[in-house]
């Protein structure tokens, strides 16, 4: 059976680091108040003018190519998940492309909010399996700072930016994406989203001085909701799996809120020393979370591990797979 593998995996993030102290100066809030509800003590943020998504996403994918010895003409498909596009259309992964010398491979973006880097290695993993493609890479990127109030103090102390990119391959060596669950609750768009810019608000003066392109989120609903769905949707997939704690070498968690991530290791019986949580240092860069995580563990990885991806966002989407590792 060919299943879809992760042979290499990379990731950047922004210079410039905004902590809890510099953001004391800009809204009413405190590091302890920070790291109290949410495990956050700074973020990267990308600076420089004419800077978008596709800047931190193209050196993603250079320094993955690079690590892999892939040639770009060699990749079939480019999908990048992402909620800040560099612009509606084109496709973030098309400009991406281009920036990277990726030619001979067709590219879209996907958006499933904070859930688009799981929804992404999905479809990317379809591709796979279907021998339609032989080499695809999936990034998560973000520049949440694009659409951050720095006057709110409730979310802008949760973003940050940073892009990751993972390569995938075919595989029959029993390891790679064994099973995935995805799911939706468009109901819950009420309570997390952007006000305007789409086609039902179009941008114009009125909604730029009502700041509605901005993230606007309602905080307690999104967190209960949050804790409930991602915690179940992993341990579902450990139980139609038969797997236990136990056989569990880590869960990699969406970097939302510590307490959520928290939540969603109880719910599975996994220890502290068996997840992988960075939020401390980047905060919440919603597509490129996971490949974060990944990046940064991925030498205490061995192969054949068992791996559980988990995430929740907007929409409301959830999911989780389940990867036995392959490098």
């Amino acid at each position: 059976m060919i299943r879809a593998k992760i042979s290499g995996i990379h990731a950047w993030v922004p210079p410039y680091i905004l902590n809890n102290k510099e953001l004391e100066s800009m809204v009413e809030t405190s590091d302890e108040w920070i790291i109290t509800r949410t495990g956050i003590r700074e973020r990267h943020i990308l600076k420089g003018e004419g800077l978008g998504t596709s800047d931190m996403g193209a050196e993603a994918v250079k320094g993955l190519l690079e690590k892999t010895g892939t040639r770009p003409e060699e990749i079939d498909l480019l999908i990048c998940a992402t909620v800040t596009p560099d612009m509606l259309f084109p496709a973030t992964a098309n400009i991406i492309s281009d920036k990277t010398g990726i030619r001979n491979a067709f590219s879209y973006d996907l958006n499933a909010a904070c859930s688009g880097l799981i929804y992404a290695l999905v479809a990317a993993s379809r591709f796979i399996e279907t021998g339609s493609c032989k080499k695809v890479i999936v990034v998560g990127a973000d520049k949440m700072s694009s659409i951050t109030d720095y006057t709110n103090r409730e979310t802008c102390i949760l973003f940050g930016d940073a892009a990751g990119a993972i390569l995938l391959e075919p595989t029959t060596d029993g390891t790679g994406i064994m099973d995935s669950i995805l799911q939706t609750d468009g109901s819950g768009r009420v309570h997390l989203h952007m006000k305007a810019g789409g086609s039902i608000k179009p941008s114009s003066h009125e909604t730029i001085d009502a700041k509605e392109h901005f993230v606007y989120q309602e905080g307690q609903p999104v967190f209960k909701f949050a804790v409930t769905k991602m915690a179940d949707v992993a341990a579902e997939i450990m139980e139609r799996n038969n797997l236990t704690s136990k056989e569990i070498a880590y869960l990699v968690p969406h970097q939302a809120n510590l307490r959520i991530i928290e939540a969603t290791a109880r719910r599975m019986g996994v220890s502290k020393e068996q997840v992988m949580i960075n939020i401390e240092r980047y905060g919440n860069t919603t597509c490129a979370t996971i490949p974060l995580c990944l990046w940064e563990w991925e030498k205490k990885l061995k192969k054949a591990d068992n791996i559980i991806l988990a995430a929740f966002g907007g929409g409301f989407t959830w999911g989780s797979i389940w990867i036995k590792w392959s490098i």
